[in-house]
C-alpha cells in the first residue's frame, strides 16, 4: 500500500455551480465555461480573487486553459488543464487542493464545460484517440455504445444480471431528475418503459445511453479559514484517490481503479461504505455505475444487482444514488459529466441542494470514470466529502 497518504486537512470545496443544460447550442465551449465561472462569483467574490484556474473540456479545442486566461481576463498564478473526461472532477479536486495546501494558490476555480453543436459528438469521436482511429473506426466501429454493449453483455453473462437490474438504476435516477429543474429528461420513466425501449447496441437500449448536451459545472477550492471568513457554505475533503490504466491484464473491463485504492480511501476518511449518506457515481451507462457500487465496497464483485434490488435509490430512499438524476437523466455536458456528481455532492453535504436534498446528509462519496481509449476506460477516481 505504500506510505500513508497526506490528508486534505484545512482545504474545503464551496460555491457549486451548474449552468442549465441545453440539448444543442450554437455557442462555443468558452461561453459555457465563462457562465460557470461567473456563477462562482455570485457570493461576494471578485474575478481577481481567483488566483488558480483548472479546466476540463473536449470542445474547447484548439484552445486550452492557457488561452482561456486571456479570453476571460484571468491572471492566475496556478493553472491546470485536465483532459480526463469523467474522472476530471476528482482529479481537479485533488490537484487544486494540494495547490492550496502548498500555498501555490489561495482560491482555485475548477470548471468543466462543453458545447454540443449538431455535429459535436461525431467530430469528437473522429479524433478521440489514436487507438480508436487505428483499431476500430476503419471497421465502422465508432463510439462508446458498442464498447459498453460488449462490457454489459459480459457482465450479464458472467454474473447473471438481467436488464431489469440496470433498469432499476435508470428508473430511480429519472425519479431524482424530476426533482431537478435543470435536468434535460422531464418525463417519468417506468421499468416497463425501460425494458420496451428501442435497441441501440444489444443489450443496450435507449435509456442505457447517455445524452450529449451543452452545459457547464464549477466549484471553488480554498482554505477552510478563507471560506469561513467569507461566510461560504463549504465541505471538507476527507479522502480522495485516482488511478489510471488499472488492471490492464483483464481481458475485458469489469472493474476499475477504485478496487485497487478503496482501502486507502476509507482509511484516509476514517469511515466505511456503510457510513455514506449518499453516493454519486459516474453514469454514462448503468453497468459503469454497477461497477463502481461494487469496486467501492458496497457489494462484492457481481453482487451489485442483488444489492440494489433491496435498496431505494431515490432522494428519499435508504441508498440515495445520483440524486440530481445523474447524466442518464440530467444529460452529459461533455467533460462536465466528470463534475456533475461532485458538484451535486458539494450541495448535498453543505445542505444547499434544494429540491434534491437528502435529509440529514453529512457525508457523501463521489466517483469518476473516464477516457475509453479503445476497449475500456482508463481513468478512475473517488472522493469522500464531509460537512465542514
Amino acid at each position: 500500500m505504500g506510505r500513508r497518504r497526506q490528508s486534505y486537512d484545512g482545504v474545503v470545496l464551496c460555491c457549486p455551480v451548474s449552468v442549465p443544460y441545453q440539448r444543442y447550442s450554437i455557442d462555443a465551449a468558452h461561453h459555457w465555461i465563462a457562465q460557470a465561472l461567473r456563477g462562482t462569483l455570485q457570493n461576494g467574490l471578485r474575478k481577481d480573487d481567483l488566483d488558480g484556474f483548472c479546466v476540463a473540456s473536449f470542445t474547447l479545442f484548439p484552445d486550452t486553459a492557457v488561452g482561456l486566461t486571456q479570453h476571460l481576463g484571468l491572471c492566475p498564478r496556478w493553472l491546470d488543464h485536465i483532459p480526463m473526461g469523467g474522472a476530471s472532477g476528482i482529479v481537479a479536486l485533488r490537484r487544486a487542493a494540494r495547490a492550496v495546501q502548498a500555498g501555490d494558490a489561495d482560491i482555485v476555480a475548477c470548471v468543466a464545460g462543453d458545447t454540443n453543436h449538431i455535429d459535436s459528438f461525431r467530430s469528437l469521436l473522429s479524433s478521440f484517440s489514436r487507438f480508436s482511429m487505428d483499431a476500430s473506426y476503419p471497421y465502422g466501429y465508432g463510439g462508446p455504445n458498442a464498447s459498453f454493449a460488449l462490457l454489459t453483455d459480459r457482465y450479464m453473462t458472467l454474473y447473471g444480471a438481467e436488464r431489469a437490474d440496470f433498469g432499476r438504476l435508470c428508473v430511480a435516477q429519472r425519479a431524482n431528475a424530476l426533482r431537478n429543474p435543470h435536468a434535460v429528461m422531464k418525463k417519468p420513466l417506468t421499468l416497463d418503459d425501460y425494458l420496451r425501449a428501442r435497441p441501440i447496441a444489444d443489450p443496450l437500449a435507449l435509456f442505457d445511453c447517455v445524452m450529449p448536451v451543452a452545459g457547464a459545472e464549477a466549484f471553488l477550492v480554498m482554505t477552510e479559514d478563507e471560506a469561513a471568513r467569507r461566510g461560504l457554505p463549504a465541505v471538507r475533503i476527507t479522502g480522495a484517490i485516482e488511478r489510471h490504466n488499472a488492471f490492464a491484464e483483464d481481458p475485458i473491463q469489469l472493474r476499475g481503479g477504485w478496487e485497487m485504492d478503496r482501502d486507502q480511501l476509507y482509511d484516509m476518511a476514517q469511515c466505511a461504505p456503510g457510513d455514506m449518506d449518499l453516493l454519486q457515481t459516474y453514469d454514462d451507462y448503468p453497468v459503469i455505475s454497477m461497477m463502481q457500487i461494487e469496486d467501492l465496497g458496497f457489494a462484492e464483485k457481481g453482487a451489485g444487482p442483488d444489492f440494489i434490488r433491496d435498496k431505494d435509490l431515490t432522494v428519499t430512499g435508504d441508498f440515495p444514488h445520483n440524486t440530481n438524476g445523474g447524466q442518464l437523466s440530467a444529460g452529459q455536458a461533455g467533460a462536465a459529466g466528470g463534475f456533475i456528481g461532485l458538484v451535486e455532492a458539494i450541495r448535498q453535504v453543505s445542505g444547499t441542494a434544494g429540491p434534491t436534498q437528502v435529509a440529514g446528509a453529512r457525508r457523501g462519496l463521489v466517483s469518476g470514470f473516464g477516457m475509453i481509449n479503445f476497449d475500456r476506460g482508463l481513468c478512475s477516481g473517488a472522493a469522500i466529502l464531509e460537512a465542514a
